[in-house]
């Protein structure tokens, strides 16, 4: 279909299964390719199909380009409730999950023979509302069966008849499937609360064919659908519910020798001679009376017939008992070219026939979708569900006839289902609906050891993962992730690995599987993290927070100096963590006054908002550091950072003395309180008698950290000095006025793990009249807390309001 048309489905006209023009095919066989630049006159649909669905409580926006994107749905996001289908609208329903119809009338039809007492047995138990096993071996006629089973129950159930596929379904895709069908549930897929309470009111008559339930899996399938009546039909070697499910057991045999005498002449189109009907016998009694086989044999005999027609050709004769009860190979080797091809190609598909409107693409020849009448006649394809797979033993009779190639049918399967699916004019619905081909062609390009292929691999994944996320076929969306996540591993394309690894987060945290979504989305993280993908590194945060969210944990944030009462650190949308108000200390100690940050002079050094500036009488001034760790610390920065700044600003006041000082005014950040737009006494204001900062930087190396040496009242040196400064300055030891201080080196700047814990502490103004502080001083008595006297000089004065914070 060409890209500037609209799609049939939009429209209700047109074939719904016309394949666009694949540039696959020759130069006869393809339409005109439509003009490469825009058409003014046709909207030309966008190649990144964004979609945005509902699951559960969540709002999962599909972007193929940087993965998906989860987040809690908002309020006015939530999906109006279900609605119940209309009996039309199951009958429409019903009659897409058929198989599509092969060109043509086919030779033969498939009736029901000697199953009328199976038929009536299990409609029986179904109108009592009992739900039944129907087990039967590959090839024993349970889905003819099953049709006329559902014929005669379409008014036993107030919700109808409602037909399910079973082939590679988990219980949790059939239960979504039968949802599905009785709701309108339009970019909906419930969660497991509101999955449970739709299923657990649905009245119909559910036949589920090919199903894999078993055990466990169908014991919680049968108790979430407990107004439905269940009938499975399924072989031997699947595992039986549960003791307590009180599933009633169905066996399905072969047919009698009458029977099989009855298809055989129905497949031969004629009378059966005697040597056919002795033929016929031994052909019953190596089958078991399977229906298949002679269906089969009917079509060797119709074939054998044909080539007697032939004037040229010998006389044919019967074929063998093996040849009867193995007849693949036999009647393959009598089809056409275009059949053959449409053989092979369902033979690299692991059984899968792809659809009759992508044969003539694939082979190569405008008139194969008619092969397919062919193949059905011969009895060497099966319908399931809405499609066509090989029969029962046909895949191994054609191993040995030279039917496996080297992988190259495969890798061309996979190349159209890789342009068919990325096509605009697909919808989401068509492409789930040939998820099996399309998941057929992934693994068996997996399996290879091809470089090439295994890009290819990786391509189609890529390209038809979101596709099948957007058509809510997740159970199929699942199973591509993990193939490409295995092809982009073997191919070292880190890059789509990561991809995968994030949807398979996204898709587990929809199902509410936490413990998944976390290692998935660590994972996806970590890789995109390596390759400096910031996009697809915050989606993943993103994801991740929300996954921490629901497991009511909190993120993990990088932060210093915590209260003990703090909230937890807020993560922003761009992946970086916001501190709510009150997050850290602002308060200094008691009896401390707070340094507020000035502006940077002329000529200063400025690193991180502090500045180092050099006082009129040649001392180095007090950098600003107060407002620089507040803002430091409210951008989220770690205490190296800490470290960096306070030997920066160190240099910088060292090397300050030749510089003049500049008038001055307060600045403010982001993260300045109003107590420290209020504080009033700075150095730049203290009178000129007063006693200046000392120069030592403490312990740790950086200036105004709470190590910093602060004079006292009575202006008396002390020789010992604590090993760590405490907040309060009546734990500090004094000393007596007449021992000498001892001068000590400063010590290096303080390491990464050790940053600063408080802001630094400055003592009262000093007394006009006291005279000044050595400056060999290293470390002063520090002030007492105000209204004690434990100096002496006595009591120390009390601090007037805007000295305290």
């Amino acid at each position: 279909m060409d890209p500037n048309h609209r799609d049939p489905h939009q429209t209700g006209g047109g074939d719904p299964h016309r394949i666009p023009a694949d540039p696959h095919q020759g130069p006869g066989d393809r339409r005109p390719r439509p003009p490469q630049g825009p058409d003014l006159g046709q909207p030309v649909p966008p190649r990144v199909r964004t979609v945005e669905l509902v699951a559960g409580g969540h709002l999962v926006t599909v972007n193929p380009v940087d993965g998906s994107e989860i987040e809690a749905c908002p309020p006015g996001r939530h999906p109006s409730p279900p609605v119940r289908r209309t009996p039309d609208d199951r009958a429409a329903l019903a009659a897409a999950a058929k198989p599509p119809a092969p060109p043509g009338v086919p030779r033969t039809h498939h009736r029901l023979l000697e199953r009328d007492s199976e038929r009536d047995t299990l409609v029986s138990l179904l109108a009592r509302g009992r739900s039944v096993r129907l087990t039967g071996p590959r090839g024993s006629g349970r889905t003819v069966l099953l049709d006329a089973v559902a014929a005669r129950c379409e008014s036993l159930a107030p919700d109808g008849v409602v037909r399910l596929d079973g082939h590679r379904r988990t219980a949790d895709d059939l239960l979504h499937a039968l949802c599905a069908a009785v709701h309108l549930l339009p970019a909906h897929r419930p969660g497991p609360a509101l999955l449970t309470e739709l299923t657990g009111e649905i009245g119909a008559v559910v036949l589920i064919d090919d199903a894999e339930l078993g055990g466990a899996a169908l014991d919680a399938f049968l108790a979430a659908t407990p107004e439905c009546a269940v009938l499975l039909a399924c072989t031997p070697d699947v595992p039986p519910p549960g003791d307590e499910s009180r599933v009633e057991e169905v066996p399905l045999g072969g047919i009698g020798r009458s029977g099989g005498l009855t298809l055989l002449a129905q497949g031969a189109g004629r009378a059966l001679s005697d040597d056919e009907v002795s033929w016929a016998g031994d052909l019953w009694f190596e089958s078991e009376g399977l229906p298949l086989r002679f269906v089969q044999a009917g079509a060797l005999l119709h074939q054998r017939d044909l080539l007697r027609e032939d004037a040229d050709a010998a006389d044919a004769p019967l074929p063998t008992v093996a040849e009867g009860a193995a007849p693949a190979a036999l009647l393959a080797s009598r089809l056409s070219e275009a059949a053959r091809a449409t053989l092979g190609f369902a033979y690299a598909l692991g059984g899968e026939v792809p659809h009759q409107a992508h044969l003539p693409a694939l082979v190569g020849d405008t008139h194969a979708d008619a092969s397919l009448t062919e193949l059905l006649d011969c009895g060497l394809v099966t319908p399931v569900g809405n499609r066509y797979r090989l029969a029962a033993g046909v895949t191994e009779q054609l191993a040995a006839e030279g039917y496996a190639d080297d992988g190259e049918r495969a890798h061309t399967a996979a190349q159209h289902y890789t342009w068919w699916t990325g096509h605009p004019s697909v919808t989401p619905e068509r492409a789930a609906a040939e998820s099996d081909a399309v998941l057929a062609a992934l693994t068996a390009l997996v399996g290879g050891q091809d470089p090439a292929r295994q890009a290819t691999a990786v391509l189609l994944a890529r390209t038809v993962a979101p596709v099948l996320a957007a058509g809510l076929a997740w159970g199929a969306w699942e199973r591509v992730l993990r193939s490409g996540q295995e092809a982009a591993r073997l191919s070292g394309e880190v890059a789509e690995e990561a991809y995968f690894h994030h949807e398979l987060g996204v898709l587990a945290l929809c199902q509410d599987r936490l413990d998944r979504a976390r290692a998935e989305l660590e994972a996806a993280v970590a890789l995109r993290g390596a390759l400096a993908d910031k996009r697809g590194t915050v989606a993943g945060r993103r994801a991740l927070a929300l996954v921490a969210d629901r497991a009511g944990e909190t993120v993990p944030v990088s932060r210093a100096t915590p209260a003990p009462d703090a909230p937890p650190v807020i993560p922003r949308r761009d992946g970086t963590a916001t501190p709510p108000a009150g997050l850290y200390r602002t308060a200094p100690p008691a009896g401390a006054t707070r340094v507020q940050p000035a502006a940077p002079a002329a000529g200063a050094t400025v690193v991180g908002g502090a500045s180092a500036m050099a006082a009129k009488d040649g001392r180095p001034g007090r950098a600003a550091l107060t407002g620089a760790r507040r803002n430091l610390v409210a951008a989220g920065a770690g205490a190296l950072l800490v470290a960096v700044l306070g030997t920066v600003v160190t240099l910088g006041a060292i090397n300050g003395d030749d510089e003049e000082p500049a008038s001055v005014d307060q600045v403010t950040t982001e993260q300045t309180t109003p107590e420290e737009e209020g504080d009033d006494v700075t150095e730049a204001e203290q009178p000129a008698g007063s006693a200046g900062p000392s120069t030592d930087p403490g312990e740790d190396g950086v200036t105004g950290t709470p190590d910093d040496p602060t004079p006292s009242d009575s202006a008396s040196p002390s020789d010992t000095e604590s090993e760590q400064p405490s907040n309060s300055p009546s734990d500090r030891p004094t000393t007596s006025p007449s021992e000498k201080p001892t001068t000590k080196s400063p010590s290096p700047p303080p390491s990464s793990s050790n940053p600063p814990s408080s802001p630094p502490p400055s003592s009262p103004d000093p007394e006009p009249s006291d005279p000044p502080p050595s400056s060999d001083d290293p470390d002063p008595e520090p002030p007492s807390e105000p209204g004690t006297d434990n100096s002496a000089s006595g009591p120390a004065p009390e601090p007037s309001p805007s000295q305290i914070s």
